[in-house]
């Protein structure tokens, strides 16, 4: 719990991926939202602790890109996506986030993502429709595992990191919220460790 709150300055790192119905976080629909949140083990090395994933019904007027829906296998209207509205979805999703967060004494929580601003912008233009009051994430710090990704293995694609990480990554299962956030957390993890084995961050600090 102490480490957490020290290793990122009182930030507690939540993992996020959106699926969506286009670029535009103002007018296209958040379709899927995951979050995977973290922990230290005993031997001080960060891993997966909780997986967490929403399906999302449109919000009234979105826009639904028949491009995006294409690349991503997503049918909005399917009966079995058990799909939930914005504001149940979102709103049970912080109120988890914010659970974890003070069970590790962290003042804030941080996004972290995989070209970390699109998920970022979704997010908080989703949380601004439903008018969420209580929305645990900073406004505008996020952790970028594409940039880390470029400083620590020379690449930016997530698949690409993964797999000189020696991450599998299956592409069949890529552009699910879930998958992609799991896999964007386990190259977050390997960064974060790999850089405290270098010494950047000891265990004592």
């Amino acid at each position: 719990m102490i480490m957490m709150k020290r290793r990122f300055r009182g930030f507690f790192p939540v993992i996020v991926d959106v699926e969506t119905a286009g670029f535009n976080s103002n007018t296209d629909a958040l379709l899927e939202i995951a979050a995977v949140t973290l922990k230290f083990n005993d031997l001080g090395h960060l891993q997966i602790d909780k997986e967490l994933q929403y399906n999302i019904l449109p919000f009234e007027g979105a826009n639904l890109e028949q491009s995006a829906l294409d690349f991503t296998g997503i049918d909005p209207t399917h009966p079995l996506r058990n799909a939930h509205t914005e504001e149940f979805a979102l709103k049970t999703l912080f109120s988890e986030i914010r659970t974890l967060q003070k069970e590790v004494e962290c003042q804030r929580s941080v996004l972290v993502g995989h070209n970390a601003s699109f998920d970022m912008a979704f997010l908080f233009s989703a949380s601004k429709r439903i008018k969420a009051k209580r929305n645990p994430f900073h406004p505008f710090t996020s952790f970028d595992t594409a940039t880390l990704s470029g400083l620590a293995l020379g690449h930016t694609v997530l698949a690409r990191s993964c797999e000189i990480a020696g991450i599998n990554f299956n592409d069949e299962e890529a552009h699910s919220a879930l998958y992609d956030a799991k896999k964007t957390a386990e190259l977050f993890c390997f960064i974060v460790n790999r850089w405290k084995k270098l010494g950047g961050w000891p265990l004592g600090d």
